[in-house]
Order: C-alpha cells, then sequence, then structure tokens
C-alpha cells in the first residue's frame, strides 16, 4: 500500500532523499511544500550565480519534468501553518488539510541578522536564497555595499559583486578571515587575494550601527567612528536551524530539531534533514553530512536498517578562486609541534599540527592536491615518525623518491571520500566503472561525483585511471603554446576573471616562459583581450596573421586580392563600373565571381591596395573582410522581391544582418546565409549561422560547414518576427565571441559546449538582451572600414621599399 509523504522545504537534504525513495522504487505519494515559489536546487551555486559563472538554470536539482515524472504534487511559494499529529495531517496556508503516514522536516535554517539599531531599513539583507542573490545581481559599478561577516558566505558574497564591478567592503569583527577554517597565515593570504581583486577588508572592525536616510541604508557606522556609505549591506553572520514550526507542533528541539540515528523526531511518523536537525547535540552546515542523513531518512521510510554516524570532517573550499583545506584541530597547544611549508612566489603555504607522532590537523592555501591524502592521515590517526622528513611534501615523496602521481590514489581505501559536496567515496566510484562508467561524464551521472562544484574532478579521473589502467585515457588541456602552461580556456578564463587588459598583463599574471609570446599565443590574446575589452584594449596589429594586417588576402606570387563588401549579395551599375575601372587601372590580371555572391580582383600588388581601397571607398564600398576571422558574407536569395515561392524577404534581411554584423572580430570566419523558402537556394543549412524563411517566420540553425568537413546546420530557435531574428543572430555572434576558443569555427564550439547550452541562453530574453547589448558596444569601436583608416593614415607603409636618394639633414 502506498505512503502518503509529505515533505516540508525543498532543499538539498530533502531533494537527495527523494531522489533515495524513487531510485529504489518505493510505493510513495509525495506532496512538497517549499515557502520558495521554486523546486531544488543547488544553494551552494548560488556565488557562481552571483558571480555570472553560472545561470540559475543551471544550479537546478530537480526541474517540473522530474517531479511529473515521479508524481511529486508540488506546492511551491506555499507554507505549512500548522500539523496536527494526533490526527497526522499537515494545514496548509489556504487552509486545504492533507493526510500523511511519513513527514519529513527540511525546513532549514535561518540567516542569522545582527539586531543593530537599523537593521530593518530597508536595503539590509541576507545572503540565503536566489531572491538576495538577484539582489545584488541588479548593483553594478555605481553601486557601493558592504559585508559583515568575513565568512565564506560573506566573501563570495562579496566576490560575486566585485565581480560585476561592485565597490564593495567587507566587515569582520576577527583578526583575520575566516578564522574557523584557516588559521592566521592562510587567513592573510586569502585577504591579500581578495584585496588584489579590489576588494576592501576591514578586520577587527566592529560595527555599531546602521545608517540611514528615509527609511533606506546609506552607511555602516563603526565603533570607531568610521563611516562606510553603502547602497546595500549584506549580513552573512551565520545561519540558526529553523525550528519554529517544529516547536509549536510539540516536538522535541534544542538548537535543532532532536533526530536519533534514524532522522526520526520525537514523534515516530516524523523524520528531520539538513540545517534543521540536531544529532547527538551537532547541528550541520555542511552538504556531506547532509546527503548521508537524507540516505538514511529515506531507507528508514522504506523499512530498511540504517544509521546515521557524524563523520570527521574536513572542509575543502575554492573561495574566490583560491583553493582552501582544513582538518582537525589547528589550534596551539602544549606537546604540539607544526611544520610549515611556504612559497611565496606561487602563493602556496601548508601547515601539519603534530601531536604524539599523529596529525591532528592541517591547513592549506593555494595548493590543495594532496589535501584528500592527509584528511586520512588525520583521521586514521597514522603514525607519521618514519615520513616526517618529508611529510609536508605529499605523498609522491614519501619513501624518499617522488612516486607516481596516481599511487596515492591507488592507496586510499574503499571508503575514502572523494566528493565532499555529494558524500561519495572511492568504492562507490570503483562500483560505478565496474557498471560500465568509463569515462567522467558517465561516472558523475551514476554517482554525483564532481557534480556540483567540480573540486573533485580531478580525482575522479585518478580512481578512473586506476581503475581502467590502460583502457582509460587521462583528458589533457593542452596548452595555448610553448610559451605557457595554461589552455586557452583557462587563458580566457584569467583575462576575464583577473580582469588582464592588455599583453604584458596576461603575459605577468599567467606565468609566460617567454618575453613578449610567439606567433602562436600573440593573435589567440590579441583576439581574446579584444572581445572581452573592447573600450579598454587596443587592437594590436603585429598580433595578427598578414592577411589581417594588409586587409587582403595574399596570393601565392606575394600579391594580393581585393574583395569590396556587396550587402547581401546585391550591387548596383554603378559599383560595377568601379569594380572594372580599378580592374582596369591596377592591371588586375583576374576578376572571379565567389560562391559567396561577391567579386574578387586577384594579383593586386601590394603598393597598390591604398589606391585601389581608395577608389573603391569613393564608390561606396568598403572592405568585405574576406581576409578576416570576422563576418565574411551573408548569402541571399531573391526571395519574395521575385520569387515565385519567397515567403519572407530573404534578401532585406541579409542586407540588414551583414549591416549589423561586419566588423566584428570572431574566433574564426563567420558566414550566413539567408533563404527565402525551404528550396534552401542561399544554401543557409551549411553556413556557421542559417536562416530559412517560412510562412510562419524564421528558422535560426547554427553549426553548419561547406569546406574540409561538410556539415548541416542544428536547429537553434524559429522566431515570429524579423527584428528578432536579427537580435537573436546577434546575441549569438556575441555567445560565440565571448565563449569560443580561438579559429574554432561555430560547429567545434557548439559539440564542446552543447546546442542546449547555447539555446538556453538565447532563449532567455534577459540573457539575449544583455548580450545584444555587449555586441552593439563591442561594434561601436569595431564596426569601421579598415581601408578608410589605411588610405587616410598608413598608405605610405605598404610602399615596397623607402626612398633613398633623399640625403640626410645635418
Amino acid at each position: 500500500m502506498s505512503q502518503n509523504i509529505i515533505v516540508i522545504g525543498a532543499g538539498m537534504a530533502t531533494g537527495r532523499a527523494l531522489e533515495h525513495l524513487f531510485d529504489s522504487d518505493a510505493d510513495v505519494n509525495v506532496t512538497l511544500f517549499n515557502a520558495e515559489p521554486r523546486g531544488n536546487y543547488n544553494r551552494i551555486m548560488l556565488s557562481p550565480v552571483l558571480a555570472g559563472d553560472k545561470t540559475y538554470q543551471e544550479i537546478v536539482t530537480h526541474d517540473s519534468d522530474w517531479y511529473a515524472a515521479n508524481g511529486v504534487t508540488c506546492r511551491f511559494g506555499e507554507r505549512v501553518k500548522g500539523i496536527d499529529r494526533t490526527a497526522k495531517t499537515v494545514t496548509a496556508e489556504n487552509g486545504d488539510v492533507l493526510p500523511y503516514d511519513k513527514l519529513i522536516f527540511g525546513t532549514g535554517s535561518n540567516p542569522f541578522m545582527i539586531p543593530l539599531p537599523g537593521h530593518d531599513l530597508e536595503g539590509v539583507i541576507a545572503y540565503r536564497d536566489l531572491e538576495d542573490t538577484e539582489r545584488m545581481m541588479g548593483l553594478g559599478a555605481d553601486n557601493k555595499v558592504v559585508v559583515i561577516g568575513g565568512g565564506l558566505l560573506g566573501l563570495e558574497a562579496a566576490a560575486g559583486m566585485a565581480a560585476r564591478g561592485v565597490d564593495v567592503t567587507v566587515v569582520h569583527i576577527m583578526g583575520h578571515l575566516m578564522e574557523r577554517q584557516l588559521d592566521e597565515a592562510a587567513g592573510y593570504l586569502l585577504r591579500k587575494a581578495l584585496v588584489d581583486k579590489g576588494i576592501k577588508v576591514m578586520c577587527q572592525a566592529n560595527s555599531s550601527e546602521i545608517l540611514g536616510t528615509n527609511g533606506k541604508v546609506r552607511a555602516l557606522l563603526l565603533d570607531d567612528g568610521t563611516e562606510l556609505p553603502c547602497d546595500l549591506l549584506v549580513m552573512a553572520v551565520g545561519i540558526r536551524p529553523n525550528v519554529a514550526l517544529a516547536k509549536e507542533a510539540g516536538l522535541a528541539v534544542g538548537r535543532g530539531i532532536h533526530v536519533d540515528d534514524q532522522m526520526v523526531t520525537s514523534d515516530a511518523e516524523i523524520l528531520a534533514v539538513g540545517e534543521c536537525v540536531e544529532h547527538e547535540g551537532a547541528i550541520f552546515g555542511l552538504v556531506a553530512p547532509l546527503y548521508d542523513q537524507a540516505k538514511v531518512a529515506a531507507q528508514t521510510i522504506m523499512g530498511q536498517e540504517a544509521a546515521f554516524v557524524q563523520k570527521e570532517l574536513s572542509t575543502k573550499l575554492k573561495v574566490t578562486g583560491c583553493d582552501l583545506f582544513s582538518a582537525g584541530d589547528f589550534a596551539d597547544g602544549e606537546g604540539r609541534e607544526d611544520i610549515v611549508f611556504r612559497d611565496p612566489g606561487r602563493g602556496v603555504y601548508r601547515r601539519l599540527v603534530i601531536e604524539n607522532d599523529v596529525v591532528i590537523g592541517a591547513v592549506m592555501y593555494g595548493d590543495t592536491a594532496d589535501s584528500n591524502w592527509f584528511f586520512g592521515l588525520i583521521r586514521d590517526k597514522t603514525d607519521i615518525s618514519d615520513m616526517r622528513e618529508t611529510l609536508i611534501f605529499g605523498p609522491a615523496y614519501q619513501g624518499g623518491a617522488p612516486l607516481d602521481p596516481l599511487a596515492a590514489v591507488a592507496a586510499l581505501p574503499r571508503d575514502a571520500e572523494i566528493c565532499g559536496c555529494n558524500g561519495i567515496c572511492k568504492g562507490t566510484i570503483e562500483d560505478a566503472i565496474a557498471g560500465g562508467a568509463t569515462d567522467l561524464g558517465a561516472v558523475r551521472s551514476v554517482t554525483k561525483a564532481s557534480g556540483s562544484c567540480g573540486t573533485c574532478t580531478g580525482l575522479v579521473e585518478q580512481v578512473l585511471a586506476v581503475t581502467l589502467g590502460d583502457a582509460f585515457v587521462m583528458p589533457t588541456a593542452q596548452p595555448i603554446c610553448g610559451c605557457c602552461d595554461l589552455s586557452h580556456e583557462d587563458v580566457r578564463r584569467m583575462i576575464k576573471s583577473q580582469e588582464l587588459k592588455s599583453m604584458a598583463a596576461v603575459w605577468q599574471e599567467c606565468a609566460w616562459k617567454t618575453v613578449d609570446g610567439c606567433h602562436v599565443c600573440r593573435p589567440a590574446l590579441n583576439y581574446y583581450l579584444i572581445a572581452d575589452w573592447p573600450l579598454e584594449y587596443l587592437d594590436d596589429p603585429q598580433s595578427r596573421f598578414i592577411n589581417e594586417r594588409k586587409h587582403a588576402n595574399i596570393q601565392k606570387d606575394g600579391t594580393f586580392s581585393v574583395v569590396p563588401r556587396m550587402w547581401g549579395g546585391i550591387t548596383t551599375p554603378d559599383e560595377l563600373r568601379a569594380i572594372a575601372d580599378a580592374a582596369d587601372k591596377f592591371n588586375v590580371p583576374t576578376v572571379k565571381v565567389t560562391g559567396g555572391q561577391r567579386i574578387d580582383l586577384l594579383g593586386v600588388k601590394g603598393e597598390d591596395l591604398p589606391d585601389i581601397w581608395s577608389d573603391l571607398n569613393n564608390a561606396g564600398m568598403v572592405s568585405g573582410h574576406a581576409y578576416s576571422k570576422g563576418l565574411r558574407t551573408v548569402k541571399t536569395c531573391v526571395g519574395t522581391d521575385h520569387c515565385r515561392f519567397g515567403t519572407q524577404d530573404s534578401t532585406g534581411l541579409g542586407i540588414k544582418l551583414e549591416k549589423a554584423l561586419w566588423g566584428a572580430w570572431t574566433p574564426h570566419k563567420l558566414k550566413l546565409g539567408v533563404s527565402g523558402c525551404p528550396r534552401n537556394c542561399a544554401e543557409a543549412t551549411c553556413k556557421d549561422i542559417g536562416v530559412v524563411c517560412v510562412d510562419s517566420g524564421y528558422q535560426i540553425g547554427i553549426g553548419g560547414a561547406a569546406g574540409m568537413d561538410v556539415r548541416e546546420v542544428e536547429r537553434l530557435i524559429d522566431v515570429p518576427t524579423e527584428e528578432e531574428t536579427i537580435a537573436v543572430i546577434k546575441a549569438m555572434s556575441q555567445l560565440y565571441r565571448e565563449n569560443a576558443k580561438y579559429l574554432d569555427r561555430i560547429y567545434k564550439w557548439m559539440n564542446k559546449v552543447g546546442l542546449e547550452w547555447i539555446r538556453e541562453r538565447i532563449s532567455d530574453p534577459e540573457e539575449r538582451a544583455a548580450l545584444v547589448a555587449r555586441f552593439d558596444l563591442s561594434q561601436t569601436v569595431y564596426q569601421k572600414d579598415p581601408w578608410a583608416e589605411h588610405v587616410i593614415k598608413r598608405a605610405e607603409t605598404y610602399q615596397p621599399v623607402a626612398n633613398l636618394t633623399l640625403e640626410a639633414a645635418e
């Protein structure tokens, strides 16, 4: 007989409990209440959402389809008003009375708000949910924010807003940041890194009063009289279990809702999981024990034997891009010794606390690769006397010589925790591999290991390598070139996150091995800087290939080809006469019609380029950018102008698209096509971006190719109007510009990120509008005719040699 399960709270713990129930085919009918107007999402990932690295949709753990598939009755945005334990019913806010066989509390925790004078002013918020995150995301460079609290949550909030250009000050009452996880030395390094990111940090600062004007916050007053102006004040000073409803229902509560080892409360039919519970005097804030509780609760409901056991925990975090680890007891004490390692150049710090030849505590900053091994020593109380001399250097150096890097992973027991976020041990991953999960994606899908913060991805790959041996090829990211060890993607992330706005800044911060790069990396860096900082970065012509420096395609005999732009493939008699006159005047040996509906003048001498450009400019023509990593052509058919089958004005749309997109630099060449009907005369289905007009509007596809690789486009989106078509293609171009690796065509980039990822961003109205705005901003700088510019400013540089007949002046 089915059990009626009512769950109060759609948090990470209750979501995991439901997964266990459904994965075990439990015979249950579930009703899920949640005060927030949404279902389960990964709250840990709110910080990347705030920083702009992820969208809310990317952190949703269970969507509407999942609830529907599992028959969950969702009552989101509704609170439970009361519980009748005798009748075994809950009463919703709207008066509905629902019976239950089992009730699960997952009410989570409430943010603690310091009761300072002014704490109730408008603009004073906590950092707890999506609404708080969106409030902070609405700020920009003109805003000032004060964050009270130098713990993990406060620093993530500060970093996320700073990444958006907000002026942020962190106020912390203790002597160093994250004092519960870090010692003073690691706290110093973290503070230094934050200051380098433009975040002001004030430690040993005591808040006195929140000042306001007309009911809205304007400043934080410290007890020394300092005023910190702010438009928003964020309190991130801790959480308290939310026990109000449980207390009203008569359940036993202390700091949290009391539960036994089976996660059962003082009422045998009511369970509790997550941040709201208290187990043997302990309350919980990290996700790993919450997931253990969820599994036990599900097993209890299904009548299986299970018990929640508190484990010694480590903390492995990435705070604003800085890797941190702490475990055990690292306080000073009599009889304890420290082993410390520092590498100022790399910003690395390690400290081990030893007592009676056992590691009892560890703190790491900057390099946490060996943290699992050190945590195992702490947990197992391993005698380290024989490896004391090399202990600080990690497992690879035990025995006096470096070992196989995989040896440490191979030596880990099956119960060694690999993924802290999801509580996944090595044995679970090994079992998944034995069951056919032979790559990272498959292991992630089966076990959820590396599926949250991603910090353990390398460890999961190492378990795969140890288990599969030669059958597993460890993924490696190829460095951008021999000058640097970082991949294209890593360099691009550094340019964005560190706001590197010059070649010199990239070389310094990314540890280039050469003085000024090479012919491989310089063009890529030049493009990334142009795309990410169009207003701040000045294009470097010397970092471009010869065709882009000369604004013409060099031929095998050293001459060049010149291709004037013809908007949408349309020309006029006057333009044709100008092209013919130029061909005659400059003795152009070959005049050819291209496949992109243009006319190519082949065999132009280098010294004649400025003059032929000048003549074409005078006829109203600009560069066709046939040499560039940018928009080449927008090929069109005649559409409704002349064709009996045309459904839309394909020619007019092609002209508008070309006039909107020309001049924009892209990772590789960009070719478009607009066909007026499904007969596809403009071959739009094999372009980088193709539009097929139909009676109902416009079908937009991406990722086509017709060169060495032949590919048909994949449908991106259908829109009803010409205006929307132009906006979608602008947004698509900008998404490609901002995210693709240099020299990757759209189809190659699409294979890496997935069509669905692209579609989600283009389909979201706000994100589409933001992409269009950034594209238009870049076009204010780069939509200019290089031919005209060079005719005026640089014509002399095209002469073959200097005039040596001139005498030097005395």
